[in-house]
């Protein structure tokens, strides 16, 4: 039995939409509060009583969600948060919360152009994609390869979190930045390693909600080692957000 390549198994269940309206960015928040403030315990659902989650990142950040072709039902979210060039004092949300444990100080937000960069940053995933148990303590979920004795069901779970992070990524390179941020799990990155997609840590762990660390990637480290079917789901991914089209 052959498994389908990443790219064919992601585009045959999802499509990348960017949440370019005031009500597809409601389908975002909506999506972060059940994640973030409902099944995680993240955020104070109390802070939030009309069931959307949001911050002040929000208004600087382009936001994109993961439709599930077949349910016609959003699948996950992630946003790219972009820099203030007319504040340089306004901070990315890693910024906030683990400045003091980075450790590269030529990839230090302080010493960079800040219009070379922005952050990946609220990726989230409903539980009901996240289907595996362990899956369910981490607003992502797990990324592994799939197996051929795995159904045809459980195969598309694994590239949700791949298609996010490249569409991020993908809004990143359409914007010109030379790189981005990220705030993520060890353990996270290193799955991605595994796909080609090399994060490299610049900061200690820190317990934000959970072991995280500050990573970075710039376009040249993106292009390097990604492998040839992550190549493939990136050209999917840019494909579905350069066309806008919902179906």
């Amino acid at each position: 039995m052959t498994t389908p390549d990443i790219a064919t198994t992601f585009h045959h269940f999802f499509k990348l939409v960017m949440a370019d309206t005031a009500a597809l960015r409601d389908e975002v928040y909506r999506i972060r509060y059940q994640v973030y403030c409902q099944e995680l315990h993240y955020e104070d659902a109390k802070a939030f009583p009309d069931g959307l989650e949001h911050d002040i990142y929000d208004a600087r950040s382009r936001h994109c969600l993961l439709l599930h072709r077949d349910t016609d039902t959003y699948a996950g979210c992630v946003r790219l948060v972009f820099n203030d060039n007319r504040d340089p004092n306004r901070v990315l949300p890693f910024e906030q919360f683990c400045a003091n444990s980075l450790h590269r100080d030529d990839l230090n937000p302080g010493v960079l152009d800040r219009s070379s960069f922005g952050e990946i940053s609220r990726l989230a995933v409903p539980a009901n994609f996240r289907r595996r148990k362990k899956d369910l303590e981490s607003p992502v979920g797990e990324i592994s390869e799939p197996s051929p004795e795995d159904s045809e069901d459980k195969r598309q779970f694994p590239s949700i979190a791949l298609g996010l992070y490249l569409a991020a990524a993908s809004i990143g390179l359409d914007a010109g930045l030379e790189g981005v941020f990220a705030m993520m799990e060890p353990r996270l990155a290193r799955h991605l390693m595994r796909f080609g997609i090399q994060f490299q840590q610049i900061g200690d762990v820190v317990n934000y909600h959970g072991p995280r660390a500050a990573f970075y990637i710039n376009r040249n480290m993106l292009f390097r080692k990604l492998r040839p079917e992550l190549l493939e789901l990136l050209d999917a991914v840019q494909s579905d957000l350069v066309t806008g089209v919902r179906h």
